[in-house]
C-alpha cells in the first residue's frame, strides 16, 4: 500500500512543476486524496459492500470535487491534475500512467446494467480539461484527448483526438503522450499542441501548395520572357500583366492560421 502511495506521489512531482515537496502533495492535492479514497471504495465494491463503497465515493466527491464510481478500475501512477468536476463512470478503466485534467467525463451512452458502458483508457493517456469520452470503446496507449473534445469512437494508440465530435490525428512519431522517463520523451501538458490542430494542418498544406504553384508559374513566365526576347517574331508573347515574380504571401497566411 505504501509503495503504491509513494509511486502516486512521485508521479505528481514528476508531472506538476508546481509541486514543491512530498508534504505539499500529501496535504494539498485532491487528486491524490481521491485516489486513496477510491481504492477503499473499490475494495468494498468488489467484496459485496456496495452501499459502503458508494458512500465512501460520495464522501470523496464532497471532499475533493472528483466523482469516481467505486466500480471503476484505476491503474498505477494515475494523476488527476486540478481535477475539479471529473466524473468517472462505473465500468470505466484507466490504465497506468494516465493524466486527467479538470472537467473530464468518462461517461456512458447505454442504459443497460452490467454492460460495458464507459471507456477504457490505455497506458499513458492524457485527457485534457473539459474533454468528454463517451462510450464503451478503447483509447489506445499514449493517446491524447484535446481540451473540450467530445470523443465517441475508439482512438488508436499514440493518436490525438480534437474537436466536436473529435477528429482523429494519427501519431507521427509513435511516441506516447505521457512520459515513461524524463530522458526518453517529453510530457505533453494538457495533451495537445499547435501541431495537433487538424484544421491548421489542412490550411498549412493548402498554403504550401498554393505557394509552390505560384513559384512554378513565375518560373514559367520568366522562361517565356527569355524566349520571346530572343525571338524577333514573338515580341508580344508575354502579356504586360504576366506574373514574372512571386506575389503569394505564404509566410503571412501561415502566421494567420497559427502554424
Amino acid at each position: 500500500m505504501f509503495s503504491r502511495l509513494r509511486s502516486d506521489i512521485q508521479c505528481i512531482l514528476d508531472r506538476d512543476p508546481a509541486a514543491r515537496s512530498t508534504w505539499e502533495v500529501i496535504t494539498c492535492y485532491p487528486g491524490l486524496h481521491a485516489l486513496v479514497l477510491h481504492r477503499r471504495a473499490h475494495w468494498c465494491w468488489n467484496h459485496g459492500l456496495k452501499w459502503l463503497g458508494r458512500f465512501i465515493s460520495h464522501i470523496s466527491r464532497w471532499l475533493t470535487g472528483i466523482e469516481i464510481h467505486p466500480g471503476a478500475k484505476i491503474g498505477e501512477r494515475v494523476f488527476f491534475d486540478h481535477a475539479m468536476g471529473v466524473v468517472v463512470g462505473e465500468t470505466a478503466e484507466i490504465g497506468d500512467g494516465c493524466t486527467i485534467y479538470q472537467g473530464v467525463t468518462l461517461g456512458g451512452t447505454s442504459l443497460y446494467k452490467g454492460a460495458k458502458r464507459h471507456p477504457t483508457l490505455g497506458k499513458d493517456v492524457v485527457v485534457s480539461a473539459g474533454a468528454k469520452v463517451l462510450g464503451g470503446f478503447e483509447v489506445g496507449d499514449g493517446a491524447k484527448i484535446g481540451s473540450n473534445a467530445v470523443v465517441i469512437k475508439p482512438v488508436p494508440a499514440g493518436a490525438t483526438a480534437v474537436g466536436i465530435p473529435a477528429r482523429i490525428i494519427p501519431s507521427r512519431t509513435g511516441e506516447s503522450a505521457d512520459l515513461a522517463t524524463q530522458a526518453a520523451k517529453k510530457f505533453s501538458a494538457y495533451g495537445i499542441t499547435l501541431d495537433d490542430d487538424p484544421i491548421g494542418q489542412a490550411m498549412k498544406g493548402l498554403i504550401d501548395s498554393a505557394s509552390s504553384q505560384d513559384h512554378q508559374i513565375a518560373l514559367l513566365w520568366q522562361a517565356i520572357e527569355k524566349l520571346s526576347a530572343s525571338s524577333r517574331s514573338s515580341d508580344d508573347c508575354v502579356p504586360e500583366d504576366a506574373a514574372l515574380k512571386e506575389c503569394f504571401e505564404a509566410a503571412k497566411l501561415t502566421q494567420l492560421v497559427g502554424k
